[in-house]
């Protein structure tokens, strides 16, 4: 997860320096600060993902376990 933090950093400074160059109103200046809302939106997914129970790990590498059937009614 630090990575991508990392990563989200980068394209602030990016952004912020592009900005500066090209003015705040540039067609550059909004896509750089595009970039780094999808990357704030990858990391917010990234969070929302509920880790796996032990059960549910389990299944994953024995699916054919008794404790692992679903039955349809």
């Amino acid at each position: 997860m630090s990575n991508i933090q990392e990563q989200i950093e980068k394209e602030r400074e990016e952004a912020r320096a592009v900005c500066d160059i090209k003015g705040d109103t540039s067609g550059d200046c909004a896509a750089a600060w595009d970039a780094v809302e999808e990357l704030q939106a990858e990391a917010s997914h990234k969070r929302q993902v509920k880790p796996k129970n032990s059960l549910e790990q389990y299944c994953d590498d024995n699916p054919d376990a008794a404790e692992c059937r679903l039955y349809e009614e």
